[in-house]
């Protein structure tokens, strides 16, 4: 039975990508920072079905010691791993960037690249132990070098996560490792993330012309995950992205938002 990792995972995306690998019949290995929320997590996970088992493990992405213990406790459990995703991320706080005191700077820059990074790594020494793997990183707003204010920071820590994923797929081919690195592009997705910063729930207000945009564009994360993990699961090729919003998609949206009208943030 094939084994998946996946980091931030106690709720969101993070969460919806477990139940469909479980879905999937694999052993599912669940991360997050916040012990309460990861507990049950693993408790509704275990309910949902699919035949494999599942383990919590508490992890700050940041902390490199924190996702070796993560791979750790994975092998010792389920053997091997067979898919790793780094998920875990936070949203920056809706200030411009020279608003920004250099712990939030940090604390974002920890967990949305660094966290990243430290997954990857990790994972890719555990699949070079192995002789196989998959390891993917979700991208967000900024991978495809767009801009908005209030996200400056945010969108600079997924532009390089981009970048480090690319990189480290051509580092794999040039070692002709038996190892795939890709990238998921989720979209917009509607969940607390959009109203949080800095993992504080309910911090930013959005505006009735963000609402809009999101209401023509965004997706719960159920619909996300389910095409995601479906891609991966078929895929082959190391570099992959797998992308939910295409440009055909987000085109056709607006092209029918006069007729086809959704609200994701009535009261």
């Amino acid at each position: 039975m094939k084994t998946v990792v996946i980091t931030g995972s106690a709720r969101g995306l993070g969460f919806e990508l477990a139940k469909n690998f479980k879905k999937s019949d694999f052993n599912v290995v669940l991360s997050d920072i916040n012990e309460e929320n990861l507990k049950k997590a693993v408790d509704d996970l275990k309910a949902f079905g699919g035949s494999g088992d599942v383990l919590g493990v508490k992890c700050n992405v940041s902390v490199l010691a924190d996702v070796e213990a993560l791979c750790d406790a994975a092998v010792k459990k389920f053997g091997s791993l067979d898919y790793w995703v780094n998920n875990a991320g936070v949203n920056q706080p809706e200030k411009a960037a020279w608003e920004l005191d250099e712990k939030e700077i940090d604390f974002l820059i920890n967990v949305d690249l660094k966290g990243a990074i430290n997954g990857s790594n990790v994972a890719v020494r555990q699949f070079v132990k192995q002789g196989y793997g998959k390891v993917f990183n979700v991208e967000g707003f900024g991978s495809n070098d767009a801009y908005q204010p209030n996200l400056v920071m945010y969108g600079t820590a997924k532009r390089a996560v981009t970048y480090f994923t690319n990189a480290l797929a051509n580092e794999i081919n040039v070692h002709e490792l038996n190892i795939q690195v890709g990238k998921l592009s989720p979209g917009i997705m509607i969940t607390s993330f959009l109203t949080s910063s800095n993992g504080k729930d309910g911090s930013v207000k959005l505006s009735d012309k963000v609402k809009k945009v999101y209401n023509i564009l965004g997706d719960y994360p159920d619909v996300i995950a389910e095409h995601l993990v479906k891609k991966m699961l078929v895929n082959k090729k190391n570099g992959e992205r797998i992308e939910w919003l295409t440009g055909g998609k987000a085109f056709w949206r607006f092209m029918t938002a006069g007729f086809n009208k959704r609200n994701f943030f009535e009261d």
